[in-house]
């Protein structure tokens, strides 16, 4: 089979696209501009860009399976075209606030509902993974604990139950190739429920070295949207909850934020 992956240059697809390829399966690794993606070997890279329909026919030709990012736009002329290729089955990758009556959520949820919704009805067969919070984010820290030892951070008592983006790709490689998730939404979360002060000391156990977290007030941050702000600060109030449903589809318990950590030690140090 082929299977076509989207959105091939960020972590969670390259790690899909790895996994595929390690088992064997012929890949297509779809960008905005195949020209800049990295080179892997055995994989074909495709243009793929639902704003500029012309690409999607290439792009889907001969494909049978697709891990999908949720797009902004063209959603509509990515299901035809996928239909009109013969795509038997649609991995998409959500997001948990569509579960969620957290009104702090409803930008993030409306706009994956606004992807779910029509491959629901597309008459393609459909897998939704809905993970919450990414340990990925944590990345944003790297320059300045390599530059410092410091993180300047609004609400650093805000919980959250980082997951493993080797975890969701393990799931969503589960649901490409093997039966029974058709019709599935998955939610997806790491094992445990942690502030992102914990999170910055698991960064530095790994690294060997203790790193220093400073409190900034929400005015003084202006790379986080408002609603990403209001989520943090209405996640003070308890710990959120892992869930087993990695346990459930991989058998065996989700990846830890240390592990995590452990795996990025160069990322940071």
């Amino acid at each position: 089979m082929t299977v076509l992956v989207t959105g091939a240059r960020g972590a969670i697809a390259r790690a899909v696209v790895d996994r595929l390829t390690a088992a064997g399966h012929r890949v297509r690794a779809g960008s905005r501009d195949a020209k800049q993606a990295r080179p892997i070997a055995g994989v074909e890279p495709v243009t793929v860009d639902a704003s500029r329909p012309e690409t999607l026919a290439p792009a889907l030709a001969g494909v049978r399976e697709v891990f999908l990012y949720a797009i902004d736009e063209g959603i509509a002329d990515f299901l035809g075209a996928a239909k009109e290729a013969g795509v038997e089955r649609i991995v998409l990758l959500s997001a948990l606030a569509v579960t969620s009556a957290d009104p702090t959520q409803k930008v993030l949820a409306d706009r994956h509902l606004l992807v779910e919704d029509p491959i629901r009805e597309s008459g393609i067969a459909w897998t939704f993974l809905r993970p919450g919070a990414f340990a990925g984010n944590a990345l944003a820290w790297a320059p300045s604990i390599r530059a410092e030892g410091v993180v300047a951070m609004p609400y650093p008592d805000s919980y959250s139950t980082p997951i493993h983006e080797q975890d969701i790709a393990e799931v969503a490689v589960e649901a490409l190739t093997s039966p029974g998730h058709e019709g599935a939404a998955y939610a997806l979360a790491g094992p445990e429920s942690m502030t992102r002060t914990r999170q910055v000391e698991l960064i530095g156990e790994a690294l060997g070295r203790e790193l220093v977290v400073t409190e900034l007030a929400p005015e003084q941050v202006r790379d986080v949207p408002p609603f990403l702000l209001e989520m943090m600060a209405r996640n003070r109030e308890e710990p959120t909850d892992g869930g087993p449903t990695i346990a459930d589809v991989l058998g065996r318990p989700a990846r830890t934020f240390a592990s995590w950590a452990r795996d990025h030690v160069a990322d940071f140090g």
